[in-house]
């Protein structure tokens, strides 16, 4: 009896080291490390894409996981710019949060572009008209907002950590700015979390 309760504890053990995400394969370590701006908290940052139908699924499920979220950890979004194409659609969400419309307007957005096929997400001018129109701003202000310098540093800042990350699609989500680990790694939206979970847990221990 002895001998099969061992067994079954040696089993169980196993299992669950082999359920541990595995670096190389549902994460990557991002050489060099990327400097964070909260180096006091644990900080996530997802790397999306409006027009990328994946990034589409996970936000509800992300919008949940992120009000969880313990208060040593910060999350934020970056917009990826993996080609020009991304490209208005990154300058979509930095106006938007220029002008106070992240939280109003981000899901809004996604649903606008895979829902209801409203806008395109490589649509500059219809991008500025369907921020103005839900945003109930002048079309003007939001044109001058998106074509801001403030708003294309921004830019300039997000494809440098798109290419940094070592990320070569979206959804991606780097951890502490040290690990990176997505949908695709991981084998879906949940486990992309359940990793990052695991990754957020590992930086603490080591803090």
């Amino acid at each position: 009896m002895k001998s099969l309760m061992t067994a079954l504890l040696l089993l169980f053990a196993s299992a669950t080291c082999a359920a541990e995400p595995r670096a190389g394969a549902e994460y990557l370590p991002v050489q060099p490390a990327l400097p964070t701006d909260s180096p006091d908290k644990i900080e996530v940052t997802e790397l999306f894409w409006y027009g990328c139908p994946h990034c589409h699924q996970l936000e509800p499920t992300l919008a949940a996981w992120v009000k969880k979220l313990p208060k040593d950890v910060e999350f934020k979004r970056v917009p990826g710019i993996a080609r020009p194409d991304w490209a208005p659609g990154a300058k979509a969400y930095y106006t938007m949060e220029a002008l106070g419309l992240t939280e109003k307007l981000h899901a809004a957005l996604f649903d606008a572009i895979h829902k209801q096929r409203a806008v395109r997400p490589n649509d500059d001018a219809g991008l500025i008209d369907w921020i103005a129109r839900q945003g109930g701003l002048d079309r003007k202000k939001v044109e001058e907002t998106y074509n801001s310098f403030s708003v294309n540093t921004k830019m300039m800042r997000a494809s440098q950590l798109f290419r940094a990350s070592g990320a070569t699609g979206v959804p991606s989500l780097v951890i502490g700015g040290r690990f990176l680990t997505s949908s695709t790694l991981a084998g879906g939206n949940e486990a992309a979390l359940k990793t990052a979970d695991y990754l957020i847990d590992k930086l603490r221990k080591e803090k």
